[in-house]
């Protein structure tokens, strides 16, 4: 792999004496799986998984495996000091079942049974489940969680007449008297459709102008208005969510249709309430910086990456690049430096030069403060990294005073607000509000049914305000009956939202919507794709022609526009870039044109605010209320019924 190429590269100032393990590069066939070609090569799937850890998650056509050619089966005692119990398969039993009865994985279970690789478990076959002492060790309690208490609305017992007049909502009737629509509702129970000179109940509270106050140079007040979502607002207003959210605390419990936020006045606004704010213009407006391209200065470009090179000192190059395949964090950072290092190239090629100096902090905060104690940063432009959050404050704490700004790859952990510090992967609640103010754009005329466990209560409540019409289905023991989804669905088009990290829940129903969509349109949403979605009992068929839709940092690259890079990358690695390797080369190379665009990168985000966008990746950056900048640019992707991935376009 790419590994070998990278590791040289850093310790061009090493040498070994080691005698260096023989490989092979195997090019996966159509059919081919793991198993079979570790058969041909008389080797363990283990030897494979070693070194070629993505294939874990599966392997492709044309994909290249690292092949160790003089692996030995008989040196692998593991498996012959391993005991092991029959079990004979029972009807509706699965591999996940087994796993979690067994307290073993389901790789360790197709380890042993090698048809299982390639072959769907059967009814009555026997196979083996390995036993070990940890497993026997191991008690698992599990104690039910008690359903969250969700508070109830406010009720309105001082009430009056309205008369309903031409083209009035319920929307806008509710906006009127200070209510929710599911108040107003609730006050007219038997009003389904309002017609003009109809007679309702009301509160007594009557707001007859636009709730809009200018309090100082600041600040204003502005209601939020129907299907309205915290994503939306903050690309209207030009701000965080997180900067919303801590100036309105209420907003923790969920934004609501009528509630007053207090907002930031940007300056040159002249009219915030008009559709064609600007600010959301240039939130949504895609900008190519290689066309503005004008200071030609070389950058200083600092990155630091945990790569644990104290480890050279006792050993060989070729003993820590067998080490670090069982150390994620190094491979990811090896990953993530081959996309810069092409990044660096790709930025060369377009007139602008980069002195890239690179630092190993060894995933210690007292080691990035002794690298910048001990190396001159004065003229750094930017510094990329450090991976996780503990070092990436350290970083950005003591480069604040010098204004230098460190971009923080991977995170998406809240950080502390310091001033330099940029989050370049926006937080799963980014995510959430995104696929929120998706849903509330493209939601009309559709059916709404929202499936939502306990410990989802929140996201529900917020579906809840923003849908007043979606009907919910109860799951009973994180199951949920094709019958209750049956009796909801409609002639038109209905939309499934599915809140739950629960394996058993998504199963049962993603599997009953498969069933269903014979007879009726069916789309599925999630504002959380957790790993749940990835595990083998969910079946991606099912998802596929559902139509799945759900937010994402990144898209599927297309193969056509990357062709070139896919070339160059596999020439110099001899490998295709996995995520963390085309993730470091969008990365550097927007930090990089963006220094090449302006004096500095805050002058960029001034100059150009709108969104850059690379291979899989897109910035946006927005200011935090409390220091710092979090890029908020996220993707809506759909899954097709031939498994490929688009993104989801408004409707």
């Amino acid at each position: 792999m790419k590994y070998l190429f990278v590791i040289c590269f850093l310790f061009q100032i090493y040498t070994s004496a080691a005698g260096a393990q023989a490989y092979k590069y195997h090019t996966v066939k159509k059919g081919e799986t793991v198993f079979s070609i570790s058969q041909s090569y008389n080797i363990e799937e283990e030897d494979i998984y070693k070194f070629n850890p993505d294939a874990k998650e599966g392997i492709a056509v044309n994909e290249k495996l690292v092949i160790p050619v003089n692996a030995s089966r008989d040196s692998k005692s593991s498996a012959r000091n391993t005991q092991f119990k029959e079990h004979k398969v029972k009807k509706k039993e699965t591999l996940y079942s087994l796993s979690k009865q067994y307290n073993v994985s389901i790789e360790d279970i197709k380890r042993y049974n090698k048809h299982l690789y390639s072959e769907e478990l059967r009814t009555g076959e026997t196979i083996k489940v390995p036993e070990t002492t940890a497993s026997q060790n191991i008690v698992v309690r599990n104690t039910p969680n008690p359903e969250p208490r969700v508070a109830k609305p406010k009720q309105i017992t001082k009430t009056r007449e309205h008369i309903v007049l031409p083209k009035e909502t319920k929307y806008g009737i509710a906006r009127k008297y200070g209510m929710t629509v599911k108040e107003l509702e609730a006050l007219n129970p038997r009003v389904e459709v309002l017609q003009p000179g109809m007679m309702i109940r009301v509160g007594t509270d009557v707001l007859e102008d636009e709730p809009v106050i200018i309090t100082d140079e600041r600040f204003r007040f502005y209601e939020v208005k129907p299907k309205e979502t915290l994503f939306s607002l903050s690309q209207r207003f030009g701000v965080s969510q997180d900067s919303l959210r801590r100036l309105n605390p209420a907003l923790n419990a969920g934004l609501k249709f009528g509630m007053v936020l207090k907002v930031p006045e940007r300056e040159g606004a002249a009219d915030m309430d008009d559709e064609s704010y600007t600010g959301m213009e240039n939130a949504n407006t895609k900008i190519d910086l290689s066309s503005s391209i004008n200071n030609f200065k070389t950058k200083e470009i600092a990155l630091m990456l945990p790569f644990h090179l104290q480890k050279i000192d006792e050993d060989s190059i070729e003993t820590y690049q067998n080490s670090i395949m069982n150390e994620r964090v190094v491979r990811i950072s090896l990953d993530f430096y081959s996309g810069v290092l092409m990044a660096v190239d790709k930025a060369k090629s377009m007139g602008v030069s980069t002195n890239l100096k690179v630092y190993d902090t060894k995933q210690n905060a007292s080691e990035v403060a002794n690298i910048i104690n001990i190396n001159n940063f004065n003229n750094v432009d930017a510094v990329i990294g450090p991976l996780v959050q503990t070092t990436t404050e350290a970083a950005a704490s003591r480069l604040e005073n010098r204004n230098i700004p460190v971009i923080n790859p991977l995170s998406n952990r809240e950080m502390r607000g310091y001033e330099n510090l940029f989050q370049s992967r926006p937080s799963d609640e980014i995510l959430k509000n995104a696929m929120l103010d998706y849903i509330s754009r493209n939601s009309s005329g559709k059916n709404i049914i929202i499936v939502a466990d306990g410990r989802s209560f929140q996201i529900k409540n917020e579906l809840s305000n923003m849908l007043p019409t979606a009907r919910f289905v109860n799951p009973t023991d994180n199951f949920v009956e094709e019958a209750k989804l049956a009796e909801m669905m409609t002639e038109g088009e209905n939309w499934v939202i599915l809140e739950s990290e629960n394996i058993n829940l998504v199963s049962s129903v993603t599997s009953a919507l498969n069933r269903l969509a014979r007879n009726h349109e069916i789309t599925l949403l999630t504002t959380n794709k957790n790993n749940t979605y990835e595990n083998d009992i969910i079946s991606n068929n099912h998802l596929g022609k559902l139509k799945f839709h759900y937010p994402s940092i990144d898209k599927e690259y297309d193969s056509m526009a990357t062709e070139q890079f896919m070339e160059q990358y596999e020439e110099r690695f001899n490998t295709s870039p996995n995520q963390y390797a085309l993730r470091g080369y969008d990365l550097t190379l927007d930090v990089i044109l963006r220094l090449g665009s302006a004096e500095n990168l805050y002058e960029s985000f001034e100059k150009y605010p709108g969104y850059t966008e690379y291979y899989e990746s897109k910035f946006h950056y927005l200011p935090n209320s409390g220091g710092g900048y979090t890029n908020d640019a996220i993707y809506i992707l759909k899954l097709n019924e031939d498994l490929t991935i688009s993104e989801a376009n408004d409707f």
